[in-house]
């Protein structure tokens, strides 16, 4: 087990309430590309850190790990302004992203404040990933990380400013998975946050998650999909003939199970529209067969100038052997996020049995065999345990908002109908994907504030915004007093 540092027990005495650097941050990606975001900009960096429980679930089991965060608080509005809790994801978190949130932090007079995932990036219990000592990554302990976390904060901050007993008023934001955690916190502890936005926060735990690749098809549109398709049939026939030559001209020779490669080549494709590009893969596709150029040599072309080159995916991320590696790495965000998902959610991304734009190579028995293999015996997803616990798309919550971009293929997974005290909005572009409402368009690359302007439909994202905003001020003003004091 880590223990703390004395340097590191000295950030957590620091309390200060001002921060100034601003600078460009990189997020390593999980494999699942859920939570990719390519080169942006940070409010600060300055890590922070406190001793978190290991087992949240055992009174006997008193053993902590170093857990890092980050605040910022130029927009703090001294003593009462609320406190936005950005909650990290399934990857490494390196500041606070100068994204909407930042925007809402602003004209709300909020501290930021974002604790990073169990496990992931520096905030790891032990020194190597072997399963046993995974036993303890889970979305219900990340959920009692993030309620100490609150109460550990907001008594430093009391202590800072030299009182007692005093709650300000608290906010949090995920997108992705970390926007299931969102909502999920709300569900489960009510009592500790005003409310919540689960931007493409995916609350549905999904065994095969067809309606990922028919999404991909319906964002595509039938000129697009049907050249997809074709590309696939055209590179199995390939891969029966001369695959090693196949897979080295796509620079994965290493990719030695066919599934692997057919995963890779299926999240090639399914990375633009999730992300607000759907031109980078289907102009040069459809220029190719209008032209009659080999369809292959033009797919092959798009993933290692986009996908391997401009997005950066390390393609080793998609080969079993890597992901059995326990020792801890910029890369260890697959292996654990592959951990979740072979024990809780699993969202198998699997070919649907027609129609379909992936290999039906990459179906339930590839990520059940995966499972095993990268995992060993008796790792199976506890899907309808998770869907119990927290309630699916039936999540008796209240006072969360849920929000997706209308060509997201994660969109399915989340809660797209509002019901009493949870509204749910989609944002309908031609280029809004993961998170529009947080990250503008295109998702990925970063853009400062989340700017909508280059959205297909800005008006969309605006009238989206404007209806968080509003929720939140309500919310905020409810928790805070009966007065009916507006907080912007």
């Amino acid at each position: 087990m880590m223990k703390t540092t004395k340097k590191q027990r000295g950030w957590v005495t620091m309390f200060m309430f001002l921060s100034f650097p601003l600078v460009s941050y990189g997020i390593v990606q999980p494999r699942t590309l859920l939570n990719y975001f390519s080169e942006g900009k940070r409010l600060n960096t300055q890590e922070l850190w406190f001793n978190q429980t290991l087992n949240h679930f055992s009174p006997y089991d008193h053993r902590q790990f170093p857990q890092r965060y980050y605040e910022f608080l130029d927009y703090y509005r001294i003593p009462d302004g609320p406190i936005f809790l950005v909650i990290g994801g399934e990857g490494t978190l390196t500041g606070i992203a100068n994204d909407y949130i930042a925007v809402l932090a602003k004209k709300f007079g909020a501290a930021l404040v974002s604790l990073e995932h169990r496990y992931y990036g520096k905030s790891t219990p032990f020194k190597s990933l072997e399963t046993e000592n995974l036993k303890y990554l889970s979305s219900k302990q990340a959920l009692f990380d993030l309620a100490v976390f609150r109460q550990y904060y907001q008594d430093s901050l009391n202590t800072k400013i030299n009182r007692t007993k005093v709650e300000n008023p608290w906010f949090v934001f995920g997108g992705s998975y970390s926007g299931a955690l969102s909502a999920w916190f709300r569900l489960k502890f009510p009592h500790l946050t005003c409310g919540s936005l689960a931007s493409s926060g995916v609350v549905l735990a999904v065994y095969n998650y067809t309606e990922f690749d028919q999404q991909i098809g319906e964002s595509a549109g039938p000129e697009c999909k049907a050249i997809l398709q074709e590309t696939t049939q055209l590179i199995e026939q390939k891969l029966a003939t001369n695959g090693r030559a196949l897979k080295a001209s796509f620079n994965a020779a290493d990719l030695e199970i066919d599934g692997d490669f057919f995963y890779f080549l299926a999240d090639a494709a399914a990375i633009a529209f999730q992300y607000g590009n759907p031109d980078k893969v289907c102009k040069p596709l459809v220029e190719a067969k209008k032209s009659g150029e080999d369809l292959v040599d033009a797919y092959t072309k798009y993933v290692k100038d986009y996908f391997l080159g401009t997005f950066g995916v390390n393609i080793q991320t998609y080969d079993q052997k890597y992901l059995k590696n326990t020792a801890i790495s910029d890369d260890s965000s697959t292996r654990l996020w592959w951990f979740q998902v072979c024990t809780e959610v699993a969202y198998f991304q699997v070919a649907p049995s027609n129609d379909s734009i992936r290999s039906s190579k990459v179906d339930t028995r590839y990520h059940l065999d995966l499972c095993k293999n990268v995992f060993g015996d008796g790792i199976f997803p506890a899907v309808d345990a998770t869907n119990l616990y927290y309630g699916g798309t039936k999540i008796a919550g209240s006072k969360i908002i849920f929000t997706n971009g209308s060509q997201d293929p994660w969109r399915h997974a989340s809660k797209q109908n509002s019901s009493p005290d949870m509204p749910s909005y989609l944002i309908t572009c031609n280029n809004c994907g993961h998170c529009s409402d947080l990250r503008g368009c295109p998702q990925s690359p970063f853009i400062i504030g989340g700017d909508a302007k280059n959205c297909s439909s800005p008006d969309a994202v605006h009238k989206v915004r404007q209806q968080i905003a509003d929720h939140m001020d309500l919310w905020l003003s409810e928790c805070q007093d009966n007065t009916g004091r507006s907080f912007i």
